[in-house]
């Protein structure tokens, strides 16, 4: 009987030392692709200024498809969806987006250059910054995008 006692006491203190070493820990959450987030490069949940800097700058130089240090409107719309099963994008999506590329290329050489694309980056930063902190996130910059223009719509004539 004491034989046992000493085995059972033995075998119980053992135990731990025989189950498998520390649990391997847990994975970090996957960081976001796409939308705001996805420039949190501290994952402290807020952009900063130079956290939204480094990743525009990534997104220019992904966006330059032949690294020619500017983007043709071909290259700045690669990857943008069209609406539904269309291959192609819809006419409405061809104008707002000829629009906007006009709008980027501010010399009019028909290109955007890296700095003509940054600066809009910075526009659309601080259009985000509602509470001018420095620091952006997903709500804030949702909130932004709900806002209504600053600037009057003009009168139709």
């Amino acid at each position: 009987m004491l034989k046992i006692s000493v085995l059972t006491f033995a075998l119980l203190f053992s135990l731990p030392a025989l189950a498998a070493p520390d649990a391997p820990p847990p994975k970090p959450a996957s960081r976001p692709t796409s939308g705001v987030m996805r420039y949190d490069a501290n994952g402290d949940g807020v952009v900063d200024r130079a956290e939204w800097n480094a990743g525009q700058e990534a997104r220019f130089k992904e966006l330059d498809v032949n690294s020619d240090g500017k983007l043709t409107q071909d290259e700045l719309f690669a990857r943008t969806p069209a609406s539904g099963d269309n291959v192609l994008p819809t006419d409405k999506q061809v104008q707002r987006q000829t629009a906007y590329f006009q709008r980027l290329d501010t010399d009019k050489d028909g290109f955007v250059s890296k700095a003509e694309f940054l600066v809009q980056a910075g526009r659309n930063f601080a259009r985000c910054d509602l509470n001018k902190d420095g620091h952006i996130d997903t709500a804030e910059c949702r909130q932004a995008l709900r806002r209504q223009p600053t600037t009057p719509a003009r009168a139709e004539q």
